[in-house]
């Protein structure tokens, strides 16, 4: 069995954090950058993503409005029950430059970190070009 591991990354965004937090936190954002499709489920507040035509479910676990937002995946077994799959954008300001980022945590089974690293920067560059930054 894979053990989970934990990526982090920064990636600067030439956008305001306002403009940019409905593209991390709703599935009509997320959609146009991060999947092939989000779907929400209104009662149960399932977020459904599409990638190649598997869906993943996750439930968004935290957010804070301008700040961050965490989706947890549901268990897909056992030791998803004990130990979800989570990712979580955070948008972030540095004062000194007045440069917006957006950190990416992403806590997964996914083996090779090179390959993860490679798949976030394209799906940033996908933000970049969506939102002009």
């Amino acid at each position: 069995m894979a053990r989970k591991k934990l990526f982090t990354a920064d990636y600067e965004v030439h956008a305001s954090i306002k403009m940019l937090y409905p593209y991390i936190q709703t599935a009509s954002g997320l959609a146009e950058w991060f999947a092939d499709d989000v779907k929400i489920n209104n009662q149960s507040k399932v977020f459904t993503f599409y990638w190649d035509n598997e869906e993943h479910k996750a439930r968004l676990i935290a957010h804070r409005t301008n700040h961050f937002a965490r989706f947890e995946f549901l268990p897909e077994n056992g030791a998803d029950e004990k130990d979800p799959s989570y990712f979580e954008l955070r948008l972030e300001f540095n004062e000194l430059t007045q440069s917006v980022f957006l950190k990416v945590i992403d806590y997964s089974d996914f083996d090779d970190m090179k390959e993860l690293d490679d798949l976030w920067h394209g799906l940033v560059e996908a933000l970049r070009k969506t939102v002009g930054g």
